[in-house]
């Protein structure tokens, strides 16, 4: 499949946006207009930067309003054509994008569009142009992309085809079943856009709300497939009108653009074989299959002064295994709960989540996976005597581990210590899930590299007011819930950094272990009295209960599943740790308790 990307899905100026475009391994480029009409750059440079670049020029775009016009405004049509094919020989692209025309148009006849477009096409094959007429869904005459066929039919020129658009289609509900239809060398462009479901008119959708490809609601993956199946074999192009991508930094974006297509790539190939397309003229790479991770192996926080995380974990009845033999890492564990202090290179740095292990059964097919999907390599040094380990870097920084699954543990633990470390014993089981905050410029990115790279399904998306405006949160997961990692977007007075993130420990006792913790110093995030009269008026709780509950600051909540209980520890720099117990098959996170402990934690702040 040759990738191609539209310039205008990114920041900076045009040179900026070849740049970033190569290095992220994109096939070609579109170059919108205006970018060329703000460059300082001639044609020929930006031709020569892309050459040098190894890239190629796929598409000029867009002209406008061109056809359904009187024969005055036709002929002027026709000059800003013949104009723009003389920049294109300079540019060295021989296809241009005409989009139906939605402004001056005032013939709405089919016969006569095609006649124009024919024309138009006479003047192009003069400068060795082609053009792909696209059906804009707002388009005043012409806004389905078969209607854009059958006008491309009349026209019957050789230089005169269409474009094909996943936005102006899927948003307007058409059924792409139709593109295999339009024989595949009069498709002489593909567009490719997602985006979420929203309730607007589709031009505002269009200009601010589209993303990359599985980072929305569009089922993009049945599109290829028509596409495929229809013989078509030219770019797959990315053309994404995104206010948020437009101004984050241009080698960043060009990534998650790029990762975008390798997983649809993905994705259609296993669509075409569940099918049974047969051979295809596109051909599609694949990526190393890898199961969904197994659990949690580690969490880590790294801390410049790590005795308050210390004496949490402490107080929560977690044990020192001892410092690792090379490193200023210490491991403290319960039962199969993991936690590594980070204290290498730390001076002056508050607590924060550093990096998550996971458990997956084929750790190398799992790195490789990641990589191939543009994740970066994390380095790990590691003497003779030690495990190696694979780890790559999540978008907002974390370090994500994939550890090989073992029956008798992690094979790194007898780094540590005395090399025979034994877990403690206690009523906290495991990593229960994990809670990272992720800058609001790059929420989407993330989801996609938590769903391609680790195979995690994220759940429906849920908003949780807090003094400081909402929280978005967004639940990646396994499929049988070993792994849980939600998602938040911070309120953007952090601007993605010092927000509170959080590693929930399972457990099958929370009273208990909230009466030990107690006797321990533990100093719980307070719960207003008022929460507590709410929760008696919701669900009518036995009153020892609710006074257990209330006395240990515990929260609660019930579904049809079961009970959860659940408390908070203090902040400490940007982490704290949560406790949970779900009764017996409670599979949410509390979320009608999250506007109390954001509420709670703000006031603790001062």
């Amino acid at each position: 499949m040759r990738t191609s990307i539209a310039t205008v899905c990114l920041s900076g100026t045009v040179e900026d946006k070849l740049r970033a475009c190569a290095a992220a391994g994109f096939d070609g480029v579109e170059i919108f207009e205006q970018d060329l009409v703000v460059s300082p750059s001639t044609p020929e440079q930006i031709r020569d930067l892309a050459q040098e670049l190894g890239l190629t020029l796929d598409l000029y775009q867009p002209f406008r309003d061109f056809e359904g016009v009187e024969e005055d405004v036709l002929a002027d049509n026709l000059r800003r054509a013949e104009a723009k094919f003389r920049l294109m020989n300079r540019l060295g692209i021989d296809t241009m994008l005409v989009c139906s025309n939605v402004a001056t148009a005032t013939i709405d006849d089919d016969a006569v569009a095609a006649a124009q477009l024919r024309r138009m096409g006479e003047t192009a094959a003069r400068y060795g142009v082609r053009l792909a007429y696209e059906a804009l869904a707002w388009g005043r005459y012409v806004s389905d992309f078969e209607h854009a066929w059958r006008i491309v039919e009349l026209a019957d020129h050789p230089n005169v085809g269409t474009c094909l658009d996943s936005f102006h289609i899927l948003s307007r509900r058409w059924n792409p079943e139709a593109i295999e239809k339009i024989p595949a060398e009069k498709i002489f462009f593909v567009q490719l856009a997602d985006a979420p479901e929203l309730s607007m008119d589709v031009l505002s959708w269009s200009r601010h709300y589209r993303v990359f490809p599985g980072e929305g609601a569009f089922d993009l993956v049945t599109f290829m497939g028509h596409l495929v199946r229809s013989g078509y074999n030219g770019p797959v192009s990315l053309e994404i009108f995104n206010d948020v991508f437009r101004q984050a930094a241009e080698e960043r974006t060009a990534v998650d653009a790029m990762r975008s297509l390798i997983r649809l790539a993905e994705q259609t190939s296993i669509h075409l074989q569940e099918t049974g397309a047969g051979e295809t003229a596109m051909e599609l790479s694949t990526l190393p299959g890898v199961g969904e991770p197994l659990g949690f192996n580690f969490a880590e926080v790294k801390a410049g002064d790590p005795e308050t995380i210390r004496t949490l974990l402490y107080q929560l009845g977690f044990t020192c295994q001892g410092t690792h033999r090379s490193k200023a890492v210490e491991l403290w564990t319960q039962n199969g709960a993991r936690v590594i202090i980070n204290s290498q290179n730390a001076r002056g740095l508050e607590p924060g989540i550093s990096a998550i292990g996971l458990d997956v059964p084929d750790a190398l097919a799992a790195a490789s996976r990641a990589l191939q999907l543009k994740a970066t390599a994390v380095p790990r040094r590691s003497q003779a005597n030690e495990e190696v380990l694979q780890a790559v870097a999540a978008p907002d920084g974390t370090e994500i581990f994939l550890c090989e699954a073992e029956s008798g543990g992690p094979g790194w633990i007898r780094e540590f210590g005395n090399g025979a470390p034994v877990p403690a014993a206690g009523p906290i089981t495991a990593v229960d899930h994990v809670n990272l905050s992720q800058p609001w410029q790059h929420f989407d990115e993330a989801v996609l590299f938590y769903e391609s790279t680790l195979g995690l399904t994220p759940r429906p998306s849920v908003e949780v007011p807090s003094p400081m405006g909402l929280v978005r949160s967004q639940v990646m997961r396994s499929s049988d819930g070993a792994v849980r990692m939600a998602l938040n977007i911070a309120p953007m007075v952090f601007d993605g950094s010092g927000y509170p993130q959080h590693v929930a420990f399972a457990c099958s006792d929370l009273v208990a272990l909230a009466r030990t913790a107690v006797a321990r110093g533990l100093q719980f995030l307070p719960v207003p009295g008022n929460y507590y009269e709410d929760l008696d008026a919701r669900f009518g709780l036995d009153p020892e209960f609710l006074t257990v509950l209330k006395d240990l600051n515990l929260l609660y909540d019930r579904d049809a599943d079961g009970e959860f209980l659940h408390f908070y520890t203090s902040t400490v720099g940007n982490v704290f740790f949560e406790v949970v117990e779900r009764r017996p098959s409670y599979e949410g996170y509390g979320a009608p308790n999250a506007p109390v402990r954001l509420a709670a934690q703000y006031l603790a702040n001062g």
